[in-house]
């Protein structure tokens, strides 16, 4: 079986390559009238430069997968801040779309925590349709709108998961179908669990996104990971890309949830195990803090399992 690697967003092998430079409310109000939108557009160019150094830079390596930062434009969801960010860009959005077609890499969004529909606050959920909204503008700004993936926790549990899940269900059919068409839900590692998660999948008809960690972090005792991983394969069925799953390990046993700077081999011995008993292809997205580091090391190691053959820079078939 096949399996590609990616990491998010910012190539720590690049000097000075961080595409999510940012600005704070407090400082742009600092700012007079006629630096404001200056200030936010030069900025924004720097992050999707940076972004296309990271593409050459897994062109190079031949990294198939990556995650754009959600921190592209400063202020793009702010209430107070109303600014365009696509005109401007138009031909450097055009460029990186064009560049991860050509190459045909895999790319995705990860909005933050607070992007959620479990909420019984209508402007929380006002609030995660419009970063959904910006998530989406950027992805068809690129003329990635139809292949790339917005991914999202379900949410908080308030006390009542019975209650949030059935929030989570109403208050999405706020959100744009076409949008939603590119969505993927994630387990956590303290409030969903993968069986959960996995319910609210199979009812909207939403892909999993699983997390290995997550799953180790936060599961039932009757959750048994050789049942869990064909139903997650179930929700890409139709999907024309294979399943994802997030890897990362442990920093230490005290911070469990923590993500390590490295992904440990020993660790996700078990997934791939069953995984290659499944025998199709997969993807990993790896949320390691050391990035692109931990993902040439993985793939290293992976690659020096006896009967593991290396496919290219970032692909190998266990």
């Amino acid at each position: 079986m096949r399996i590609r690697f990616g990491y998010v967003s910012h190539a720590l092998s690049l000097w000075e390559a961080t595409p999510a430079r940012t600005m704070t409310y407090a400082r742009y109000k600092k700012l007079d009238d006629e630096e404001r939108i200056p200030h936010l557009e030069k900025i924004t160019e720097i992050n999707l430069r940076n972004t296309l150094r990271a593409l050459h830079f897994n062109i190079a390596h031949e990294i198939h997968l990556y995650r754009f930062s959600s921190s592209l434009v400063p202020l793009a969801t702010h209430r107070e801040v109303q600014w365009d960010y696509i005109s401007p860009f138009k031909s450097l959005y055009q460029e990186i779309g064009e560049m991860i077609q050509t190459h045909q890499m895999r790319t995705s969004f990860h909005p933050n925590q607070f992007t959620l529909f479990t909420s019984d606050k209508p402007h929380v959920t006002d609030n995660a349709v419009k970063d959904m909204e910006y998530h989406y503008a950027l992805l068809e700004a690129m003329g990635l709108e139809k292949e790339g993936h917005i991914n999202l926790h379900v949410g908080g549990a308030y006390g009542n998961k019975e209650a949030a899940v059935a929030r989570f269900h109403d208050n999405l059919k706020q959100l744009p179908t076409q949008i939603k068409k590119q969505m993927t839900l994630e387990n956590d590692d303290k409030t969903y669990t993968t069986s959960e998660t996995l319910e609210v999948c199979e009812k909207e008809s939403i892909p999993l996104m699983f997390d290995y960690h997550h799953y180790l972090a936060n599961h039932e005792q009757e959750e048994k990971l050789d049942e869990l991983l064909p139903r997650f394969f179930d929700t890409w069925k139709g999907m024309g890309v294979p399943p994802k799953i997030h890897i990362s390990s442990p920093k230490s046993e005290k911070a469990y949830r923590s993500h390590a700077d490295y992904v440990s081999l020993d660790y996700i011995k078990p997934l791939l195990k069953i995984l290659k008993t499944l025998d199709e292809p997969v993807d990993f997205m790896i949320e390691a803090k050391a990035k692109d580091r931990a993902l040439l090391q993985l793939v290293e190691e992976i690659a020096n399992i006896r009967g593991v053959k290396r496919l290219g820079g970032a692909m190998v078939n266990l």
